[in-house]
């Protein structure tokens, strides 16, 4: 996901996709003790992806801080 399409969720949906990218991660760490995994830069992509969740997330938070204290 690039972030121009995180910008564009809204915060209901930064945090359903921040839940499912965890429980992606899960599963991934999950198939790598049980069983082999072809694309191991799955992990990373997945790690990325969530780091951009939070991030997005985070931005919105200070810029309603901020907003609220002017």
């Amino acid at each position: 996901m690039t972030p121009k399409e995180v910008r564009k969720l809204s915060d209901e949906e930064i945090v359903v996709e921040t839940a499912r990218l965890r429980r992606r991660l899960l599963d991934l760490r999950s198939q790598a003790v049980t069983e082999k995994i072809a694309d191991h830069s799955q992990f990373t992509k997945t790690r990325k992806d969530i780091a951009r969740m939070l991030t997005e997330a985070s931005r919105r938070r200070i810029a309603g801080k901020e907003a609220t204290a002017r």
